[in-house]
């Protein structure tokens, strides 16, 4: 997975009923594009960033392709 600064991230929930979470990558710590990356969650009442090791539930749409 690679990401860089601005792009959205999204993590599908692990339960039944939970809400996928969705966030913007606000700094990018590995090399390339690579994780671990600050993210920005947006999806509850409260914005919070975490770092974040993304695992295979993860997508990221990239910042230019947010239109479609």
């Amino acid at each position: 997975m690679q990401a860089t600064v601005g792009d959205q991230i999204k993590v599908l929930g692990h339960r039944t009923g939970q809400p996928d979470r969705g966030g913007e990558v606000r700094e990018v710590r590995g090399s390339a594009g690579s994780p671990p990356y600050v993210v920005r969650w947006s999806d509850n009442d409260h914005d919070h960033e975490t770092l974040v090791f993304p695992g295979p539930d993860a997508t990221v749409q990239r910042a230019g392709d947010l239109s479609t």
